[in-house]
C-alpha cells in the first residue's frame, strides 16, 4: 500500500475534514478524496461518512486508525534507519518546542554523547501541534513540549513543573511600567493569566516571541520581564537579576510525548536522559565533561 494512502487518512482524522487535510498535505481536495477512495478499495470498507460538520470515521474507520498509525510509524522509523551513520547503531529523532529549548536541549544531547554513543541523534525546534504530528507519524521519536493536546497513540510524560516568575535589571525591584516591561509570548494560557494580573502591562513597549531573545534583550537593555525560574536562576545567584516581590508565578511545564509503540532501544534511553537533566542531574560542558 503506498504510505500516502495511510498518511492521508491520519491528516483528516486529525483535521476532520477533507479540505483541512488537503491543505496540510498541499495536495488538492480531490488528490484527497482519490486517495481515500483507493483505500477505501483495497480495504473493502467505508471508512468516512461526510456531512456538513466535516468527516466521522465509520466503525471499520475506527478500526483501521491504530494500523495507519502503525503503518506511518514503522515506514518513518524504517527510513530513518536505513541512513544510520557509520558507528552508530540506530538514529534518535527528537524535536523540542521553541520557548523550552535552552537550556534543556543543551544538556539532553550532552547526557546523550556520554551515556548513550550509540545513538546519532538529529534535532529540531518548532511549534508544539507541528512537532506532535511528527511523532504521531513517526518522523520524530520523542517531542518535548508544553501543554501537549492528548492524541490516540501518544504517551505524554510530564518532565519539569517550571515556573515563570518576574525577574528584573532595577535596583529596587518592583511592578514596572509598560516602558520598561519586556512580555515574552509563552502561549495563551499565560497571557490569559498575565492579563488578568497585570492589565496594564499589556502595552508593553518591547515584546518579544522567544524567551532566550527576550532574555538577552533584557540583560543587555535593562527593564523586567517574566522567564523561566530554572533559565534565570544563574543571573539571580549572581546578582545580574533580581526576583520581583509579591508578584505571581505561573506554572510552565515540560513534557516528554513519544509513540506507544515506540521502539525501546531508542526512545528509552532517550527518555531516561530527559528525566536526569530535567532533575538537574546534568550540567553543560566544562572541558569536555559534564559538571
Amino acid at each position: 500500500m503506498d504510505i500516502n494512502l495511510a498518511r492521508t487518512f491520519l491528516a483528516i482524522v486529525e483535521t476532520r475534514s477533507f479540505q483541512r487535510a488537503a491543505e496540510r498535505l498541499h495536495v488538492t481536495q480531490t488528490s484527497v478524496s482519490a486517495r481515500v477512495r483507493t483505500l477505501e478499495e483495497l480495504l473493502r470498507r467505508k471508512l468516512f461518512v461526510r456531512n456538513k460538520a466535516g468527516a466521522a470515521l465509520t466503525r471499520a474507520g475506527e478500526q483501521f486508525l491504530p494500523h495507519a498509525t502503525t503503518l506511518v510509524q514503522v515506514w518513518e522509523r524504517a527510513r530513518h534507519q536505513v541512513a544510520v551513520p557509520d558507528g552508530s547503531q540506530a538514529v534518535l529523532a527528537a524535536g523540542c518546542e521553541i520557548s523550552l529549548w535552552d537550556p534543556l536541549l543543551l544538556r539532553w544531547l550532552l547526557w546523550l554523547r556520554q551515556t548513550a554513543p550509540q545513538l546519532a541523534v538529529r534535532t529540531e525546534v518548532g511549534f508544539p501541534h507541528d512537532l506532535l504530528d511528527k511523532v504521531a507519524a513517526g518522523v520524530l521519536d520523542v517531542a518535548i513540549v508544553y501543554a501537549p493536546q492528548q492524541r490516540p497513540g501518544l504517551r505524554v510524560e510530564l518532565l519539569i513543573e517550571e515556573k515563570l516568575v518576574m525577574v528584573t535589571t532595577a535596583k529596587r525591584p518592583r511592578v514596572p511600567r509598560p516602558a520598561d516591561y519586556v512580555y515574552v509570548d509563552w502561549g495563551p494560557e499565560f497571557a490569559a493569566q498575565h492579563g488578568l494580573a497585570f492589565p496594564e502591562l499589556s502595552n508593553a513597549a518591547v515584546k518579544a516571541g522567544l524567551g532566550p531573545l527576550g532574555r538577552e534583550y533584557l540583560l543587555a537593555a535593562g527593564g523586567t520581564g517574566y522567564f523561566r525560574l530554572d533559565v534565570v536562576r544563574a543571573h539571580l545567584e549572581s546578582g545580574h537579576l533580581r526576583r520581583v516581590p509579591n508578584t505571581p508565578e505561573f506554572l510552565y511545564p515540560a513534557y516528554a510525548v513519544y509513540a506507544v509503540g515506540a521502539d525501546p532501544a531508542i526512545v528509552g534511553p532517550a527518555l531516561a536522559g530527559l528525566r536526569e537533566v530535567s532533575a538537574g542531574g546534568a550540567r553543560p560542558l566544562v572541558s569536555g565533561k559534564l559538571t
